[in-house]
């Protein structure tokens, strides 16, 4: 889901081109990269605990309208999303 919003972020704001994707989904864990010429850059990682409880963790970074470069870092988990905003 996180993934697809992301892309659409990007597609909604320009046409870019892939500079660099990375991904591997196993049974139990996954991990994905990805950068993009418009500057968006996607790290996310999961692993499957207790049954169907995934843990994930990853950032995806952008440059904002007003120029600033904006950088989330999150946690999800059984508790829910858990995001943190930088913006440089």
């Amino acid at each position: 889901i996180v993934l697809a919003c992301l892309l659409a972020v990007a597609f909604a704001n320009e046409e870019a081109d892939v500079v660099k994707s990375d991904s591997e989904v196993n049974v139990l864990d996954f991990n994905y990269a990805y950068e993009l010429t418009n500057h968006i850059k996607a790290v996310q990682a999961g692993v499957l605990k207790e049954h169907d409880n995934w843990v994930v963790s990853g950032e995806y970074e952008y440059v904002a309208p007003n120029g600033k470069t904006v950088k989330v870092t999150y946690t999800a988990d059984e508790t829910g999303y858990h995001p943190k905003v930088l913006e440089a």
